[in-house]
């Protein structure tokens, strides 16, 4: 029994959160356990100089750690001028991971950034980044294929990490948090695709050695983990496609006029659309139409509450244009009778 009460093959508690932040393209927040890394992507429309004017994409990792993520503060790397060996060595096993199921020619002349930083650390940073920042380019890599800027997925297969390594009890154990790995006799750090290869095996002797038996059940732990953790990637992948399919189904409507509301929603109802308004969103601000034309504050209202909410908007601007006026009202026939208009005064 481990110190947790784990038994040997059981991972900790894995939570995995999906868009937790507006501006990536694809953000997670992803705990194995007590450990807590944010994975972001970036999409950039340009790649290294190596690979300009060649047609193919790249994919790369920067990793960090919170001061305070650990038991003692620790300097930020950016005050001390330059990145640790272990910072290096980590953010290049995360992009080199990446790239193993990534096809880069589909991904077109363009890179994809994920920024991986750890939160809190208990063990298994390095293995938590490459689990979550997969989810992250694969949520970024969807956002191309919905937008049409990708006509083909670029991802091959799943890919996820685990650590495991062997007790002074001589235990092979799978998911060692931090107090287990600073005990073990073994350390490893298994980096797997969803057929079964490996990308990366990275396992060394703490003072202590392994027979072929050790090796042989250290691989299988890890590579029954590592389908488990496969499997969580999935399920939430799946869960957020069915939630943006539900949006698909939701139009809004910039505006709040409750007569154009009801035009709206008689319009898309018959198609099984749900209609929001603004009305709905009550805590966005009134948007001015300084529009010359119809199509220019149609324009400034769709865009500006698209901005704001972060998703497809409608909007439309209307009004009377009559010719013994010289077109007037036209865009100011809401406001006709002045700021305190009505209906019945316009």
């Amino acid at each position: 029994m481990r110190h947790d009460g784990r038994q040997p093959q059981q991972l900790r508690k894995i939570k995995i959160e999906t868009n937790v932040f507006k501006h990536p393209e694809g953000s997670v927040m992803i705990h194995f356990g007590d450990t807590i890394v944010n994975c972001s992507a970036t999409i950039e429309e340009n790649v290294p100089p190596f690979l300009r004017e060649t047609g193919t994409g790249w994919v790369t990792a920067e990793y960090s750690m919170l001061p305070r993520a650990t038991h003692t503060r620790n300097r930020r790397e950016s005050s001390k001028g330059k990145l640790s060996g272990r910072t290096m060595e980590i953010q290049r096993l995360i992009g080199r991971s990446l790239r193993a199921v990534v096809d880069l020619k589909k991904l077109g002349e363009r890179s994809i950034i994920i920024d991986c930083d750890v939160l809190q650390a208990d063990g298994g940073t390095r293995t938590a980044s490459i689990t979550g920042a997969f989810i992250a380019l694969k949520l970024a890599v969807e956002k191309l294929l919905q937008t049409k800027v990708l006509r083909e997925d670029p991802v091959i297969e799943h890919l996820a990490a685990i650590s495991v390594g062997i007790l002074p009890d001589q235990t092979c154990v799978a998911d060692l948090d931090y107090e287990e790995d600073a005990a073990a006799l073994v350390d490893m750090n298994l980096v797997m695709t969803e057929s079964g290869k490996f990308v990366e095996i990275q396992g060394t002797g703490e003072e202590a050695t392994f027979d072929g038996e050790q090796l042989n059940d250290l691989l299988f732990y890890g590579k029954t983990a590592i389908e488990q953790l496969i499997l969580e990637q999935k399920n939430v992948l799946f869960e957020q496609r069915a939630e943006r399919e539900d949006d698909l189904k939701t139009i809004v409507i910039a505006t709040k006029n409750a007569g154009k509301a009801e035009e709206f929603k008689a319009m898309f109802g018959k198609a099984g659309y749900e209609v929001k308004t603004l009305f709905d969103y009550p805590e966005l601000p009134d948007v001015e139409e300084t529009g010359s034309t119809f199509e220019e504050n149609a324009r400034l209202k769709a865009e500006t509450i698209a901005y704001l909410l972060n998703q497809p908007v409608l909007a439309d601007d209307s009004g009377l244009k009559v010719d013994a006026l010289g077109g007037m009202p036209g865009i100011y026939s809401a406001r006709f009778a002045g700021e305190h208009k009505s209906d019945a005064g316009n």
